[in-house]
Parts: C-alpha cells; structure tokens; sequence
C-alpha cells in the first residue's frame, strides 16, 4: 500500500513537471514578441498582461478588474501585428535598453494614481528592449505615447476582455 502512495505521489510530482507552461511559443515568423502590461492603480483600473507574437499568437493574463477569469489565449491577424508595430514604433527605446518616463526623473506634470505600462519587445538570441511608463506623467512631449498606450487593446481587439467593473479576486 505505502509503495503505491509514493508511486502516486511520484507520478502527481512528474505531472506537474511537465505541466504546460503558460506563455506564447517562441515564433517561427521574424518579429519581436511584444508584451504589454498595464499596472496597478488607485481605483478600478484594469491590470493585466497581454503578449503578442509575430505568428499570430496572443494571450491576456489578467490580474485585477478585467472580464476573464484567467489566462486567455487569442489570435491576432498579420496586420493587428504590422499595425501594434507601426504605432509602438516611434516609443521604442535603442535595442536593448531600457527607457523609464516617470515623475523626478524625466516628468515635470504629473497626476497621481494613474496607472503605470510597460511594453517589452523580445527576439530570440537578443536583449529585451523595454519602456516603462507611468501613465500620470502629463508632458506634452508623451502626448503621442499616451494615445498609443491607450489604443493597444483596440488595436488587438481585446477591449471586451477589459472590464473596470468586474470585481477584483
């Protein structure tokens, strides 16, 4: 009895090492995988992380104030993808760096409690180049960053995934 226990035991230990990760595959199509991620904010904001892939790939990790209850996977077209490029674009920093907006260090207007993003743009064999924003920083010069922002989920049709009046887990 005791050996078929551990035998079970075993086996639930080997199981959930080869449980499926959640993520997006790594694409066969060139182009960087581009990951989004709205934060956190003092109110009904929704929180969440979406990741696209060149191939078409999509999925929406919630965390607070969205519409689906867990990970969701979605299929974005070629020119979803061209057009999530082309708009995120003139916002990248240099390959491979990492570019801050944020109030005291490059922001002189700024309103609190506004959500923060970042976008991660990721290729296979290369550094991670990656923008974070906070959202309260009200600069002219990120006038053009925030309509950007702020059109992502249109742009890959995941908007009726975000709901600010769900209830938060």
């Amino acid at each position: 009895m005791t050996i078929k226990i551990l035998g079970l035991a075993a086996l639930f230990a080997l199981a959930g090492c080869m449980a499926e990760q959640e993520g997006l595959e790594p694409p066969k199509a060139p182009g960087d995988v581009i990951r989004f991620t709205a934060g956190r904010c003092f109110g009904a904001c929704p929180t969440y992380t979406v990741q696209v892939s060149p191939d078409g790939a999509g999925l929406l990790t919630p965390e607070r104030y969205t519409s689906v209850p867990g990970p969701t996977r979605f299929t974005v077209t070629r020119a979803q993808y061209r057009k999530l490029v082309a708009t995120l674009a003139p916002h990248r920093p240099a390959a491979g760096t990492t570019q801050t907006i944020t109030h005291g260090k490059n922001c002189e207007r700024f309103a609190t409690d506004m959500p923060s993003y970042s976008v991660e743009w990721t290729r296979p064999g290369q550094a991670t180049t990656r923008l974070d924003y906070q959202s309260g920083c009200m600069d002219p010069q990120y006038g053009k960053l925030r309509v950007a922002i702020a059109s992502v989920p249109k742009i890959l049709d995941v908007q009726h995934m975000l709901n600010p009046k769900a209830v938060a887990p």
